[in-house]
């Protein structure tokens, strides 16, 4: 399938903020917030998959975050 120019930015931005997610020093400074970049990262991921039409993987990813979320949330 190819994409469009605006369905391309969208997922150059997703990466980026991908690749952000990763930083060590981003990582303690949310940590400190109780943001767990980790789960952030598997929601990204899950929001690509679905905008690029893997919807299986996004269910998965996504319900993935949601889980872990809710559940360090309890």
């Amino acid at each position: 399938m190819e994409s469009s120019d605006g369905s391309a930015a969208a997922r150059r931005l997703l990466e980026e903020v991908a690749v952000l997610l990763k930083d060590p020093q981003l990582a303690f400074d949310f940590a400190r917030r109780g943001v767990n970049t980790s789960l952030a990262l598997v929601a990204v991921q899950g929001t690509i998959a679905y905008l690029e039409g893997n919807k299986l993987r996004a269910v998965e990813d996504l319900a993935t975050a949601a889980d872990e979320i809710r559940a360090r949330n309890e």
